[in-house]
């Protein structure tokens, strides 16, 4: 059991950092060449690793993929948006409210409303109310909000673009998302995504973001109970918030930690109760 437990937390540790590097990006081709820059090599990376032209992509449910690409493509450009102005534990605990909406409206249970009340107790304690001292910016909190709801998207639309197909539906959906963003971060951009310097970090970006966390997350699935894996999978933005304390220099005040904790709770408690693993993003 530690085996796959350890799998999945590097995994989770790994999404956190590839985050965290493709923000010292923005400074020289914005959050917009980021993503292209990420979702780019990284599904180059996807392609070599799933080999999706194994297919018959004939067979293929062409409507669920170009659901789950254009989702995902929307999805990782709002996120990284919102991280040229949010921390990174708060932009991941906000983005969260997608997965956790799929969980709690997927169970049949009264008492999940009350996983619903503390996640929403938890966001109003980030909202910059008029008078009070807080440096979150309302269009990236609002970015970070608009990238939950792609995710939770993604996750039905990947629920069922991949049922049979699995991981080499990833490859394919990542191309989908690339015509989404890859055009977007050009046109903001242009020349500077190709510049020498920054291939090394976006390489690393694109490993650190998506090569790898799918790889460790595939492999820790078929070997954990889907509930562990969902519970695990909660402690994302806790993770995210102290990745971007130590990676980022990125300091949170005490009601920000509540709300990240109310956040993590609430996920835990809803993925108790469904029987399916949240999904996994591979957006931050």
């Amino acid at each position: 059991m530690l085996f796959p437990v350890a799998l999945l937390l590097v995994s989770m540790v790994s999404i956190q950092a590839g985050a965290s590097l493709a923000k010292s990006l923005f400074p020289a081709i914005g959050a917009t060449g980021a993503t292209a820059l990420r979702l780019g090599i990284g599904t180059l990376l996807l392609w070599a690793v799933f080999r999706p032209w194994k297919l018959d992509w004939r067979a293929l449910p062409w409507p669920m993929l170009l659901g789950y690409g254009l989702s995902l493509g929307v999805m990782n450009t709002l996120f990284y948006i919102a991280l040229q102005t949010v921390p990174l534990g708060i932009a991941i605990a906000l983005e969260f409210t997608g997965p956790l909406a799929v969980a709690v409206l997927g169970s049949r249970r009264a008492r999940d409303l009350l996983w619903a009340a503390l996640a929403i107790g938890g966001l109003l304690l980030l909202v910059p109310w008029p008078g009070a001292q807080t440096s979150l910016d309302p269009l990236g909190m609002a970015c970070a909000l608009g990238a939950g709801v792609c995710w939770a998207l993604y996750i039905l639309f990947g629920q069922k673009a991949g049922a049979e197909h699995g991981a080499q539906t990833v490859a394919l959906g990542s191309t989908i998302a690339c015509v989404v963003a890859v055009p977007w971060g050009v046109a903001h951009a242009g020349s500077a995504l190709l510049a020498p310097e920054l291939l090394p970090a976006a390489l690393g970006v694109a490993v650190l973001s998506m090569a790898l966390p799918y790889s460790l997350e595939m492999m820790a699935l078929t070997r954990l109970p889907t509930r562990t894996f969902g519970m695990l999978m909660s402690l994302e933005p806790a993770l995210g918030a102290l990745c971007g304390m130590v990676l980022l220099h990125e300091q949170l005040r005490p009601l920000q930690w509540l709300a990240i904790a109310a956040v993590v709770a609430a996920s835990a408690g809803a993925t108790l109760g469904n029987q399916a693993p949240v999904a996994a993003p591979v957006p931050d």
